[in-house]
Parts: C-alpha cells; structure tokens; sequence
C-alpha cells in the first residue's frame, strides 16, 4: 500500500471515529437533561392534601416554581386559583419574599374580585412548609369588613341625624330668651320646640327598635298572629294623617292569614309601610293595603301607592338605615330614615323577604311574604276559625285568588271586572303595581 493510500484509509478513520465520539457525548448530555426533567421535588408533609381538604378558608400549596401543587375547594371558589396558577400577583410576591427569606408573613389584601370592580378584601398568611414548598392561608374578610363600614356609617349618621333636632332645640330655646316679651313669638317658638322634640323623640326610639332587632335573628317567644287583624290596626293608625294629606286608605284583607311571630312587629313593619306610601303620595290619590294567600304556606302583604315612584338605580338602597330617597320631602314629612329598614329586619326576624315593584310617574308597591303558620300547629278549632274563602275546586275554577275576574293579589281586572262591593280598587286612576310586575 502506497504511503498516499494509507494516509488517506487513517483520515477517514479518524473522521469516524470523531464522529462516533461527537454522537456518544450528545447522547450523554441528553441524558443528562432527561434525568434533570423526570426528577420530582419533595412530596408534600404526610396530612396536608387531608387538611386542605376539609379547610373552611382557602388554603394553598406551592411548589419552588410558584406552582400551585395542592389546594382547597373554597380557593377555587373565591378565584384565588385557576388551574395550577396564583390568580393575584399580590399573593405571588408574598410567596416568592417567603421563600427568599423563610419569615412568615401576613398582610391585609384588597384582591380584585373577578373580572369587575369588585375587591375581596383578604387576610393572607405565607409560611414555608418543608425544603421545597410555601403554604398560604387566605381568610375571606370582605363581610367583616362591610359590617365596620355599615357601623362607621351608621354612627356617622346617627350623629348627624341627632344633631339636627338637637341643634334646633338649642336654637329656638334662644330664640324664647330673646322674644320672651313677645307671647306671640314665644308660642311660636314653642310649637316648633315641640314639633323638634317629637321628631327626637321618633328617632331615637326607632334608632333602639332597629338595634333591638339586629340583636337577633328570630323572634323570640312567638305567638300565632292574625295578619288581616294586623294590618286593619295599622291602617288606623295612619289614618289620621292620611286623612290631613287627602289620601283615601283602602284595604282587602283575606281573613285566615295567620304566621308565626310577634304581632305588635308585624303591625309595626305594615305601619311603616302605609306610613312611607303616605308621606310619598300626592293628595287625593289613593293607598291600598291587601292581606292574601297566593300559594300554599305563604302570606302576602302588599301596600300599593300612587306616588312619584322610586328610580331602578335607588330601589337596591331603599332598605339601608337612614337612606331617603328624596331627603328634603323626607324631613318635611318627619321621616328619619330607618323606617324601611326596621320593615325588613322585621321580615327577615320572621323568615320571610320584602321586596319592591316601582315606576317612575306610576307608583309604588311593597311586598312582604312570610310563611303560613301551619293547621296543625294552628290553636283556633274548625268552630273558632273564621271563613277561608271558596273551596278549593271553586278557586281552580274562578281564579287564581277564588275571586271572578280577579287578578293575583285580589285586585279588580283593569276594566273593573270581578270587583267586589266591600273591596273598591285602590289604583282606580293608574294600573295596579306589585313587585312582581304590573297586573
């Protein structure tokens, strides 16, 4: 073999060999790189996927590289967690500062609430759990944290509201000093020193009530109250002022209605009702006070009114304390505020909801439901218990409410049809109104 031969044979030689060795070091490093991507961290403390699990608050589980490895249901519920991601950049930055210096940490958190406006407001605490992972505990506080702002509030209002009267006590009593030669002037100032200390006086007692009732969420002692009884009293008792405003007051009451509860709140809460439909009423317009039973196991109390009508945007707000819809009418009118919103905690008191139906320029109707006391429990005997209306077969075939022509709540049809001699309809000039709709 001649020397040219053999030196070309030795470089091909070389170059396979080279090759082989380029082919046996990639496939070492991919190796390598295999190993580092199948290797698994730490498996998480023994308990902690079982307490998790039953965690009331939001409970959650990263690993080194801020994955979510484990979780509660409740963080998934509140939006802290989708999929194996931290939503909240807020929380991923509490984790990552854990995990550089290993000190729990707890904070106060305003968390965006989905895709809105809305802020959760949290109580998140990080802690390092092992070599290779941190817990975070988040505790929802956005309900606590309304019930501080209603208090706040309502002792800011409360302050104002005492304020008013109270200063204009103190001013007209000057004003007494000052004229106190002048009979005239000093029975003037007199009466509107009366008028201010009644005015006082409504509100500090409705400022009580409304405390007594927040104080618990049923009522205690109950007793079988006849509704129809209830409402016939507290149309009484607004009469007299209906009758200064030219307000004609007219009532269609079921007998038989009976809940469970207390009479005198019942009363009280329909007394506020027909009260604000009064003050918000213009004169010779009419008011309407209906007792019924739309379904089996309920009691339906509507009051409707030919007023002004309340705005979509105010009707969510109407039941918060000290909340007027036109305040300076309100005060005219004597009205503090809390009337409405001792009506619902007295329905809520008696398991039972309010609602409201209104338009703007056509009126208002306000509707409490509550649950029928039971003929079982019921204390009046067959002989005792007044009349229910028509049997059953005559109601399916009359009306929904037994009555010919009648509409759900036991209102005439808007042509008059099916009324009856003892119950004129109290919307004569305007369509009836409930909070389900226009009848």
């Amino acid at each position: 073999m001649d020397p040219t031969t053999a030196a070309t044979l030795g470089g091909i030689a070389g170059l396979a060999l080279g090759g082989v060795a380029m082919v046996a070091v990639r496939l070492s490093e991919r190796a390598t790189r295999g190993e580092v991507v199948i290797a698994r961290p730490s498996p998480l403390p023994p308990g902690i996927a079982d307490v998790l699990a039953v965690l009331r608050s939001s409970g959650i589980v990263v690993d080194a590289s801020d994955r979510v490895v484990n979780n509660s249901p409740a963080a998934v519920a509140h939006g802290l967690v989708r999929g194996h991601d931290l939503v909240h950049p807020e929380l991923v930055q509490m984790v990552r500062e854990v995990r550089r210096d290993g000190v729990i940490r707890e904070n106060e958190l305003r968390l965006q609430n989905g895709l809105g406006e809305g802020r959760l407001v949290a109580l998140a605490r990080v802690a390092p759990l092992g070599a290779d992972h941190v817990l975070l505990l988040v505790e929802d506080r956005s309900q606590a944290h309304r019930v501080e702002e209603v208090r706040r509030d309502f002792l800011a209002n409360v302050s104002h509201e005492l304020k008013t009267p109270v200063g204009g006590i103190s001013l007209l009593a000057e004003a007494v000093l000052d004229a106190h030669d002048d009979p005239e002037a000093v029975a003037r100032f007199a009466t509107r020193i009366g008028v201010e200390s009644q005015r006082l006086t409504r509100l500090v007692k409705e400022i009580v009530e409304l405390s007594r009732l927040q104080g618990t969420d049923v009522v205690t002692d109950p007793e079988v109250v006849d509704v129809g009884e209830c409402a016939a009293d507290a149309v009484e008792r607004c009469r007299l002022i209906a009758e200064e405003h030219d307000i004609e007051l007219v009532t269609q009451l079921e007998p038989g209605c009976r809940v469970w509860g207390s009479t005198e709140l019942v009363t009280t809460a329909v007394t506020n009702l027909v009260g604000n439909a009064i003050a918000y009423s213009d004169r010779s317009t009419r008011v309407g006070v209906t007792v019924r039973r739309p379904v089996e196991g309920l009691v339906d109390i509507a009051v409707t009114d030919q007023g002004e009508g309340i705005a979509p945007d105010e009707q969510a707000r109407i039941f918060e304390r000290f909340y007027r819809v036109d305040a300076a009418r309100s005060r005219a009118t004597g009205g503090t505020g809390l009337g409405l919103a001792i009506v619902k905690h007295v329905v809520d008191n008696h398991g039972g909801q309010v609602s409201v139906w209104s338009q703007v320029g056509r009126g208002s109707t306000f509707t409490i439901e509550l649950p029928c006391a039971l003929e079982q429990s019921d204390p009046w005997t067959d002989r005792q218990r007044p009349p229910l209306g028509p049997e059953p077969d005559d109601r399916a075939e009359s009306g929904r409410d037994g009555r010919d022509g009648g509409d759900a709540r036991g209102f005439p049809d808007a042509d008059g049809a099916g009324a009856r001699a003892d119950a004129p309809d109290p919307t004569t000039d305007r369509p009836v109104t409930t909070a389900k709709g226009l009848l």
